[in-house]
């Protein structure tokens, strides 16, 4: 009998049931934050955000440009009914801790929630790497070193935006762009967090890669960017989970993802939300 080890398709096929298993999102945790803003939406708040960040300065333009794309929008009238929002009683930026590679050296409080969905067992047992994004801010990230040696860079966004600036500037907003809707320009303005994943020509990643994101703060907004770039004749699977505990207000989340897929390359994309109602 094959084992997960062996074949990729019994990997796959294990990290999506654990998520769906995994998910007990009704509590929350009190957490110590590093940087927690007031509430509210304004060009001085992307400022904040990119000033906290250490932001190129065109990436600093990009969000500019895209809150005056939302605050021009009217708001979509296909699905659900959200003119409920108050966007005023949302904070847009939290940062519950600095970014960490090794499990013991994350704050308790946040650690246990990790631990309580599941995500350090995941990692050790069938997954390629693994990011756990916090509030605004991944908190944890991983990458076996095999796939570092083929080349794979899987990362944050913010990493991604600092490091391999060069080609997140090329791909940033070539799939949804600020303008496409209200809430695409809400994300290209305040986004934070989120995965980047480059593969380069001829390799496969055989083993899924895995991002989680959790909210914990009560009116919390979280606008994760994701950006998936597949080059030619390669292959990736990439699997991320969603959750947020319950409370009596509002929480929002608004992410993008954008995928590119080159030439005889495939991409699987598995994402599994299982929000409370009142995200």
């Amino acid at each position: 009998m094959a084992t997960q080890a062996q074949d990729p398709i019994l990997a796959e096929n294990e990290a999506v049931r654990q998520l769906k298993e995994g998910y007990k999102y009704g509590w929350s945790d009190t957490t110590n934050y590093v940087e927690k803003p007031e509430r509210g939406l304004s060009h001085d708040v992307i400022d904040q955000i990119s000033d906290r960040k250490g932001e190129p300065d065109w990436m600093r333009a990009y969000r500019h440009k895209a809150l005056n794309y939302f605050l021009a929008r009217p708001m979509p009238k296909w699905g659900a009914d959200l003119t409920g929002i108050d966007f005023d009683n949302i904070y847009y930026y939290i940062k519950p801790t600095n970014l960490v590679k090794n499990w013991e050296d994350m704050p308790p409080e946040i650690r246990d929630t990790w631990d309580k969905l599941g995500i350090p067992e995941a990692e050790k047992s069938y997954l390629g790497g693994v990011s756990a994004q916090y509030e605004s801010e991944v908190v944890y990230h991983s990458t076996k070193k095999e796939l570092e040696d083929l080349g794979v860079i899987f990362c944050d966004m913010d990493t991604a935006l600092r490091e391999h600036e060069d080609i997140v500037k090329e791909y940033f907003g070539t799939i949804i762009p600020a303008n496409d809707n209200k809430f695409a320009a809400l994300n290209s303005a305040v986004w934070s967090g989120g995965s980047f994943i480059y593969v380069p020509k001829g390799v496969s990643v055989e083993i899924p890669l895995q991002a989680y994101f959790r909210i914990n703060q009560e009116n919390m907004g979280q606008f994760e960017r994701t950006m998936i770039i597949v080059d030619e004749d390669s292959w990736v699977h990439y699997v991320e989970g969603c959750s947020a505990p319950v409370y009596s207000s509002d929480s929002l989340h608004s992410a993008v993802v954008e995928i590119i897929v080159k030439p005889r390359a495939r991409c699987r994309y598995t994402t599994i939300q299982n929000w409370s109602n009142n995200v």
